[in-house]
């Protein structure tokens, strides 16, 4: 099973809030997920990881996306 941690998108309408997710690869993006990492609001720029299980799931074989592994190395979680 391939997994990844990615985003799922949350929120109103052109207001979107994503939550930090590890998830299958095979699953929709708004579907099932593993667990639960943290939150990104881009309107605020506010970012809220839990840094623990991030490295956890890296260590572990789970590949972040573009855009997560960029949040990663601004919080200091990836190198």
């Amino acid at each position: 099973m391939a997994v990844k941690i990615r985003f799922k998108r949350m929120g109103a309408k052109k207001a979107p809030f994503y939550r930090i997710v590890v998830a299958d690869s095979r699953s929709p993006r708004d579907g099932a997920f593993i667990e639960e990492l943290g939150y990104y609001n881009p309107a605020t720029k506010e970012t809220k990881i839990d840094a623990d299980k991030a490295k956890t799931w890296v260590g572990n074989g789970a590949q972040p996306t573009e855009t997560v592994r960029n949040l990663f190395k601004k919080n200091g979680i990836l190198g």
